[in-house]
Order: C-alpha cells, then sequence, then structure tokens
C-alpha cells in the first residue's frame, strides 16, 4: 500500500497553478469527457463503442448552483485488412452558471485516426480533430448595476447604464481542436497513454457588446494516464491533465485503486474502485467507482481548498458519471481486445 501511495501521490503533487478564471468548463472526472480533453485520446478503451454522460452540480453552498452536463459517444472501425483504426465521436455540452443564467451548449463531431506502430498493434500514435457550434446566452433580469443602487438603496426600475452598450444576449461561433496522443504497453499488464491538445485556434469572438477585438483565447492540454497492476486482483489506475489558456493555468492528477470481483484475475470486468484527485489550490476530490462489465458508475465530490473555502465552508461540487461501453457482435472488429487502442 506504500507502493501505491507513493504512486498516487506522484501523480497528484504536480507543479501550480495561477488562481485567474478560465473561459472553458472544468470538470473533476475529467477522464470521462475525452473530446474536451483531446480529440486523440477518443477510442482508447476497451471494445467498440463507448457512451459516457456526466453531471455536475457546484456551489450551492455559495451563490445560484453552477451546473454541467455532458455526453459523448464513440465508436470504432477497422481500417481495411490493416492494423490501423479510426474512431467517431461526438460531444454534446450544456453549461449554466450564476445569477444571470450564463449559459453555453455545445455540439463537437470528432475523429480520430490510430496508427498501429508495430505487428502485435500494442502501440498506436493517434491524431483527432474536433470542432462544432457552441452558443452562449444570459439573462439580464436577474443581474444588478452600480447606477441602480442610490444611498445605499437599490431601484430595481433605475436604468442600468448598460443601455446602448450590451447589444447582444446570446450569440454563437465555430470552435476547433486538434489533438495528438501515443498509447502503448510496458511488460504485458502496463497500459499508458500521453498527449496534447490545441483548442480554439481560430480565437472566435466572444464578447456580449459585439466588440469584435475580445477573443477566445487558444488553449494547450497535457495529458497522461496509466493503468498498473499490483497483484491478481488489484490494480491502479492514474490519470492527469495539465491546462493552460490565456494567464489561466490548471493542474489535476490522482488515481484510482481497484478490486476486481470475479475469480477472473487482472481480467475481471467487474471491479470497485476508490482514489483521491487533486486539482492544484483548488479542490481535494475523493472519488468512488463501480465498474459492472459494460456499465460503469462514478461519484466524486469537490472539497474545496482554494481562498473561497471561508465563504463555501470547503463544500464545492458534485459529480456524477455513466458510462456504457461494449464489443459490436455483429463484425469483427476489435473482440479481441489487446489488439486496439486500448487503456
Amino acid at each position: 500500500m506504500k507502493t501505491i501511495f507513493n504512486i498516487l501521490l506522484a501523480i497528484a503533487c504536480l507543479t501550480t497553478t495561477l488562481p485567474v478564471f478560465s473561459q472553458d468548463i472544468h470538470l473533476s472526472q475529467f477522464y470521462e469527457t475525452p473530446i474536451l480533453r483531446n480529440p486523440a485520446l477518443i477510442g482508447i478503451f476497451n471494445g467498440d463503442v463507448r457512451i459516457q454522460a456526466v453531471y455536475r452540480n457546484q456551489w450551492n453552498s455559495v451563490t445560484v448552483p453552477y451546473q454541467t452536463g455532458t455526453i459523448s459517444g464513440e465508436i470504432k472501425f477497422p481500417v481495411g485488412r490493416g492494423n490501423d483504426y479510426i474512431t467517431t465521436g461526438l460531444q454534446l455540452t450544456y453549461d449554466r452558471a450564476g445569477t444571470s443564467r450564463l449559459q453555453s451548449t455545445q455540439i463537437f463531431p470528432a475523429i480520430n485516426y490510430h496508427k498501429s506502430l508495430n505487428e502485435d498493434k500494442s502501440s498506436f500514435l493517434s491524431l483527432g480533430f474536433m470542432g462544432g457550434l457552441v452558443q452562449r446566452q444570459f439573462d439580464p433580469s436577474n443581474m444588478t448595476f452600480n447606477n441602480q443602487y442610490s444611498g445605499g438603496r437599490f431601484d430595481p426600475a433605475a436604468a442600468t447604464g448598460e443601455e446602448g452598450k450590451l447589444a447582444l444576449k446570446g450569440y454563437s461561433y465555430l470552435d476547433a481542436g486538434v489533438g495528438l496522443s501515443y498509447n502503448s504497453v510496458i511488460g504485458e499488464d502496463v497500459n499508458y497513454f500521453i498527449g496534447a491538445g490545441y483548442f480554439h485556434f481560430n480565437r472566435a469572438k466572444i464578447s456580449f457588446y459585439n466588440d469584435k477585438n475580445i477573443e477566445l483565447d487558444p488553449k494547450i492540454t497535457f495529458n497522461a494516464g496509466i493503468t498498473i497492476p499490483v497483484s491478481e486482483r488489484v490494480k491502479v489506475i492514474a490519470h492527469y491533465n495539465q491546462l493552460h489558456q490565456g494567464t489561466y493555468s490548471e493542474y489535476i492528477g490522482g488515481g484510482l485503486i481497484g478490486y476486481g470481483l470475479m475469480n477472473e484475475g487482472l481480467e475481471s470486468t467487474r471491479a470497485i474502485y476508490g482514489g483521491l484527485f487533486l486539482r492544484w489550490n483548488d479542490a481535494i476530490i475523493p472519488t468512488l467507482k463501480i465498474d459492472m462489465d459494460k456499465y460503469e458508475i462514478a461519484m466524486s465530490y469537490d472539497t474545496n481548498i482554494s481562498q473561497l473555502r471561508t465563504a463555501s465552508k470547503s463544500f464545492g461540487g458534485f459529480e456524477i458519471s455513466l458510462v456504457f461501453k461494449g464489443f459490436l457482435n455483429s463484425r469483427n472488429s476489435t473482440l479481441e481486445s489487446v489488439n486496439c487502442p486500448r487503456f
């Protein structure tokens, strides 16, 4: 257990972050939204098809809750009779924040090409693309402005001072991203991947004031993951994600310890996992996950450790994820799971 603890601690406690607001949503179970994390990570799982849904509710103890919901799907296809694969995917995301009900809806199709680097199909280099439509809007009726306060009293009928300035209550824009990843095996049982993604390279205009000079900053992500067998029934799964967008940086990492529930050793498709993640200078995230063959359910909770903890009383955000994954028996595609991109 000491060795396992050291592995998790090393992955979780990497570098530092700057406490600046980011344009993009973030999830504690970031590993369940591969298209948002890095489009080159879709398709790296045991099976032909995977559907993932995540719901997050944050800051109930501080303000109007921030709510985020995502659903994504992936399907994997072999390329001819060779060793390569293509994965197509679709990511749908809904996010609503604060009193103004600032909300964002995203629709992102994605495609990833996995190039096999050896004959036994144990190493793949993947190049992925995603792009689609984003729609943002807010409700100004719940907002208050400085001009509406006079002598310490609030007058909802007073002019806001924003008349003629606020040109839009909603707008849409196109967004795109690209990623690269490499996944392979150490020995016979240790699977790992590394990757990097580049998002918002088209620098979309994002102003409610119709200001053409306000652009969405590009975002760079770095990703890594590893699965390490410890014994016949025990394994460790660790993930790390790092992103930089404008002046904002985020570092999150940690891992889960899994215990197989069937007498099938490491090949068991039923297991229970428990672990801990850390978003540096922001939250400690205990996580529980249950794997039931084709279905997975996981729950996590952000325990706030940032400067906001005085107001939040260390409460942060609850998150739940549901996953379905399986093989398509109607065709002979990746039924031999060791012969396809996997993690």
